[in-house]
């Protein structure tokens, strides 16, 4: 017989006087203390000897018997086997748990780069490209659009017309240049009139102009400016014009014409010449047509004509 720890129960059948053949013996054997010692106590009372079919328990007994064997056996047959350790429900539960979350994100990535793809391909082209194409677009549109302005603005040129010319003094007469060289002196007092007008139907111009020269066998005798000014759309101005000089040595060019009153009784040929420069601001500063005209007249001084208007109308070019 073992320790009361090991828990065996032998059963034997009764010996008779009479020479009878041995039945089988049954033993069932609990699990040991070292193992489960909580289940020590609930396995213990279920475990009866199990006898031959003439000694058997009552009907109540076996069933509880097989029970508790099945139970135990299925209880420790994971720590009987060797290498294997004990595992508790809630560590099943938690990798159970462990595993699905990570089931889950792994199913959620690949739904998401399934979501990505899918808008990708219905985009077909990404953001970037459609806001180049439009900032392309743009510029396209606008350089257009500035172009058809020039287009539009070109043929719609301001108008000069030369009105009068007017000497208010004339006079010629012996001197010498800051050399001390002895000549012919000039000098001239006159007013230009002309009248200028802007065509432009959507913009206006500011014009100025080059200096305004009146010369005598190719020498500048007198010489103005225009002063700077705006001209609205459709609309015209009177300008006038001061050309003037002041002892002007003429080298010989003017010994015909030199008197000792200093005013001379011949005709004296004359020419006036000058640009006018006229600049339009359709769009700003991106559109800016320009607009310059060269005007030359011929001019013929009379002493009669001496601080009378002498028409222009019919005397100068416009180029």
């Amino acid at each position: 017989m073992h320790a009361n720890t090991d828990s065996e129960v032998t059963s034997l059948a009764p010996s008779s006087p009479t020479r009878s053949p041995r039945r089988p013996v049954y033993y069932v054997q609990s699990p040991s203390r070292d193992s489960h010692d909580g289940e020590k106590t609930a396995t213990s009372l279920h475990s009866t000897p199990v006898l031959s079919p003439m000694g058997s328990p009552p009907h109540s007994h076996s069933s509880i018997g097989r029970h508790s064997r099945e139970s135990s056996s299925s209880r420790f047959s994971g720590s009987l086997k060797p290498g294997s350790r004990k595992i508790s429900p809630n560590d099943g539960s938690r990798g159970a748990q462990r595993k699905g979350q990570k089931q889950w994100k792994e199913c959620a990535v690949i739904e998401e780069e399934g979501l990505l793809e899918n808008e990708e391909r219905e985009k077909g082209i990404p953001r970037r490209c459609y806001f180049l194409a439009f900032v392309l677009g743009f510029f396209v549109l606008f350089t257009m659009f500035s172009l058809i302005l020039w287009g539009a603005s070109k043929p719609q040129k301001p108008k000069i017309t030369m009105k009068s010319i007017t000497f208010e003094h004339f006079t010629i007469q012996a001197g010498s240049d800051s050399t001390g060289v002895a000549t012919d002196m000039i000098t001239v007092n006159s007013t230009v009139k002309m009248i200028y007008r802007n065509t432009g139907t959507f913009f206006g111009v500011h014009v100025t102009s080059t200096p305004v020269d009146l010369t005598f066998s190719e020498i500048t005798i007198a010489s103005g400016s225009l002063k700077k000014f705006y001209q609205s759309r459709k609309s015209q101005r009177s300008v006038a014009i001061s050309v003037m000089s002041n002892k002007i040595p003429l080298y010989g060019s003017g010994a015909s014409l030199s008197s000792s009153t200093g005013t001379t009784t011949l005709p004296v040929p004359l020419k006036l010449n000058f640009v006018v420069r006229s600049r339009a601001y359709v769009l700003g500063k991106l559109v800016k047509p320009k607009f310059n005209k060269r005007i030359e007249c011929d001019v013929t001084f009379d002493l009669k004509k001496l601080n009378v208007p002498i028409s222009l109308k019919k005397s100068c070019t416009y180029n």
